[in-house]
């Protein structure tokens, strides 16, 4: 049975990552994330602290994201960003891996590159998704990068940034699941528009959902591209 629109508002990651959006376009995305009770609100990290304001009491989380978007920067920056977010408030972090590492199938720099993220989020208790960039691996990298980020401790793994090409697909949320097993979180991000595609997502594995498109898809509704907001 598919999950219905109001069940689906719980795993979604209500997300804004522009790197113009304003002030007053984050707080209408916390609006939006506390009427319509979605899972979390997922911003750049200059925009954690007015989201943990603007969310207090409303029961929705405080998303924040590092090495944004491209993964190129030293693991040690990395988490210094997200030790940041945490102190900010951030209640999850989603972190970009280091994705020449992934290509060269160098397993060990991965789990060193997770690895110290994952102990400053957990320090600041906050829960760490890994981003692993899917539209820019081979299969056997995915499965590579999925097994670091199990071994380095990570909570979930997580298909793409949405700025990076191709966004999640059910053949690759399938495929994490499957490698990492029926415990760990998998969220789907990156061309999430509508209702159909979210349980699709759901039903192959996913069990967090990144979008920008959050109240199109629990409206059972479609949204087209829009630009850069697409997550």
């Amino acid at each position: 049975m598919s999950i219905d629109a109001a069940t689906i508002a719980s795993y979604i990651d209500h997300t804004l990552l522009k790197p113009e959006a304003s002030e007053a376009e984050i707080l209408k995305l916390c609006a939006e994330a506390a009427e319509y009770r979605f899972k979390s609100v997922c911003v750049n990290p200059v925009w954690v602290k007015t989201v943990v304001k603007a969310l207090k009491g409303t029961g929705v989380l405080t998303c924040s994201v590092v090495g944004f978007p491209f993964g190129a920067t030293p693991s040690d920056v990395k988490a210094f960003e997200a030790r940041g977010a945490a102190l900010d408030g951030a209640d999850e972090i989603d972190m970009v891996i280091n994705i020449a590492a992934a290509r060269a199938n160098d397993k060990g720099t991965l789990v060193d590159d997770i690895t110290a993220v994952a102990e400053a989020v957990h320090a600041g208790e906050a829960i760490l998704k890994v981003i692993i960039e899917t539209a820019l691996l081979s299969d056997e990298q995915k499965v590579l990068a999925c097994e670091a980020a199990v071994e380095a401790g990570a909570d979930f793994v997580k298909t793409s940034t949405g700025f990076n090409g191709g966004g999640a697909t059910v053949e690759d949320i399938a495929l994490m699941r499957s490698t990492v097993g029926p415990d760990m979180g998998v969220k789907a991000s990156g061309g999430v528009r509508s209702l159909a595609d979210a349980q699709a997502m759901i039903a192959a594995g996913a069990t967090r959902i990144g979008a920008s498109s959050g109240i199109a898809i629990v409206g059972g509704e479609a949204k087209g591209e829009q630009g850069s907001s697409a997550y």
